[in-house]
């Protein structure tokens, strides 16, 4: 069981409660205690055999412990299991409907016995909804147009669970006879937000003692197919694994094939076809001779092409800059000097503020800011203008005692309805970063929900606006904003926009992240962390950002904390 199956039972559990009205202490205690195991960098699986202490873990007492260790050994869990009794399943997807929150659907469930989304729809085009109180015919009208949405949307892996599934089967293909090279392919490895399936590549000279011993992976869920050079399984999780054997001399032309994207490949072939070649999986060819084929970089020196990034495949531009000598020079994880968004114990955070230093400094870091939560989030503990001062001046107090890091203070502030902010403007003006960001109202129109962000980026005391759409994947839309205006909006008032590590969010996506670098607007890559572990975040935050064609230039947290304060003084 990887930990990413732990934490989405966890979770589970968490929005059952809050659905049925449970204390809000306890649901939080579950969905922290999934946030915490979702970034452990080690497996909790292996932590249960050596007989190791679960409650070492941030957010992990000893009852939780209990129960986690009896998921993982028994497979089930039975305080989700009576739940589940209680309360029907469907009324989990009911969560992915952006204007539906707990308290939402339970009214619904206890006043119209709405427990499907199917049921949603039925009782929307009845008008049933509309009579509630709360609810309107506008509120009711959206709920149907995005019910009918959901409902036909193919279910697909988020990229950190895909990425952790990923790791641990080469981990164990690596273990085989015979193994010479590996590798993740398709659209994980061109760092797509999701996956509908998983793709691994392995060249060996004995393709049956590497199915064989894939055979008696432990995670198998079911076996599809088997065969000598090809098998195709489904994990435990649900996520279909198709692993292939090449030669390898083959192996760089296979993994260029099957990394994709499909448009990428067919415009490349195209191109070979024109200088009378043909590629394939096996390599590219004049006739029936091989010229190329143990490297992607020699592949596409044949049709006169340097190596373009998997993030660029998308035939989106990156050929024709190829050819130009102008693809970009990507963001990389080591070009990272901080980062600008995180939780402390303060607000809704697991680790307290020295703990966040010290898990960044360890990640080579040089600065981050503490942005804990405005006072209008009272679930998440937000902090008021008082209880904001007293940390700042902790802040102050410890960046005293600290050599080459600084600690920025910062806020994530609430934007309200009508635009204004969540404290007061002289706080705001003590403060190095003010995060702000949109925590409700998500069912404003397109041009109120603008109108508001902008009003709000009019305040001389913001810098960064977080999760600009408030999607979550597989979750639910984001909020009706014009991202286009956002973007020209704050490149006029000199702010910034975030891509949102969180593998739930990686908000902006990355069609909007190439617009902000074609209007000029600077990104922060930030992972609102909640814990130290999800500081890892800003690996995808970096696949997002090179997804977006972004360079070191592009992003706001390449910079020095010098360059880095006075690009905050608007």
């Amino acid at each position: 069981m990887q930990n990413a199956d732990i934490a989405r039972t966890l979770e589970r559990l968490a929005t059952l409660l809050d659905i049925e009205g449970a204390n809000a202490f306890r649901v939080r205690a579950y969905r922290s205690a999934a946030q915490s195991i979702e970034s452990h960098s080690r497996p909790l699986q292996k932590m249960v055999a050596n007989d190791e202490a679960l409650t070492e873990l941030s957010g992990i007492g000893r009852d939780l412990a209990e129960k986690i260790t009896e998921l993982i050994t028994t497979g089930h869990l039975a305080v989700l299991e009576e739940t589940e009794k209680r309360l029907p399943s469907g009324l989990l997807q009911l969560m992915r409907v952006s204007q539906l929150g707990p308290r939402r659907i339970r009214q619904l469930h206890d006043a119209l016995g709405i427990d499907s989304l199917e049921a949603l729809k039925e009782a929307a085009r009845e008008g049933r909804i509309s009579a509630l109180e709360g609810f309107g015919q506008k509120t009711e009208a959206g709920i149907l147009r995005e019910a009918e949405r959901l409902d036909d949307a193919l279910p697909r892996t988020r990229i950190d669970e895909a990425l952790q599934a990923a790791e641990e089967l080469i981990k164990w293909l690596e273990r085989a006879d015979g193994v010479q090279r590996l590798s993740v392919a398709g659209s994980l490895r061109r760092g797509l937000e999701t996956i509908g399936d998983l793709d691994i590549l392995v060249s060996s000279d004995d393709g049956p003692a590497i199915m064989a011993h894939l055979m008696n992976y432990p995670e198998i869920a079911e076996i599809v197919a088997h065969g000598k050079t090809k098998s195709t399984i489904y994990l435990h999780s649900g996520l279909q694994v198709d692993v292939r054997v090449v030669a390898d001399e083959s192996f760089g032309a296979a993994l260029y094939y099957f990394t994709g994207s499909q448009a990428h490949n067919i415009a490349t072939r195209k191109m070979a076809t024109g200088r009378g070649l043909r590629i394939n999986e096996y390599g590219i060819y004049k006739g029936k001779q091989q010229l190329a084929g143990r490297t992607e970089e020699e592949v596409l020196a044949k049709i006169d092409l340097p190596w373009i990034a998997p993030e660029l495949r998308e035939n989106r531009g990156e050929i024709e800059a190829a050819l130009e000598g102008t693809l970009p020079e990507l963001v990389t994880l080591d070009d990272i000097r901080g980062d600008l968004h995180m939780h402390t114990t303060a607000s809704d955070g697991q680790a307290s503020l020295e703990k966040m230093v010290h898990a960044a400094r360890k990640r080579g870091y040089r600065y981050i800011a503490i942005t804990d939560h405005s006072q209008r989030l009272a679930m998440a503990n937000g902090l008021d203008a008082r209880r904001l001062r007293e940390q700042m001046a902790e802040i102050d107090a410890l960046n005293g005692r600290l050599k080459n890091f600084t600690v920025l203070k910062g806020n994530e502030v609430d934007i309200l309805e009508d635009g204004t902010l969540d404290l007061p403007d002289d706080v705001l003006a003590e403060l190095d970063v003010c995060v702000f960001s949109v925590h409700s109202k998500f069912n404003l129109s397109r041009e109120k929900q603008t109108e508001r962000i902008l009003r709000a980026m009019d305040n001389p005391h913001v810098n960064i606006l977080a999760h600009p759409t408030g999607r979550i994947i597989n979750g639910r839309e984001g909020y009706d904003v014009d991202i286009e205006a956002v973007l020209h909006g704050a490149r006029a008032r000199g702010v910034f926009l975030e891509i949102n590590a969180q593998p739930a969010r990686l908000d902006l996506t990355d069609h909007w992240v190439c617009m902000a670098r074609d209007i000029g607007v600077a990104l922060a890559i930030n992972t609102d962390a909640h814990a130290t572990g999800q500081l890892g975040h800003m690996t995808v935050g970096v696949t997002q950002a090179r997804s977006g064609w972004l360079e070191r230039k592009d992003v706001l947290n390449t910079r020095t904390v010098t360059q880095l304060k006075k690009l905050m003084q608007r």
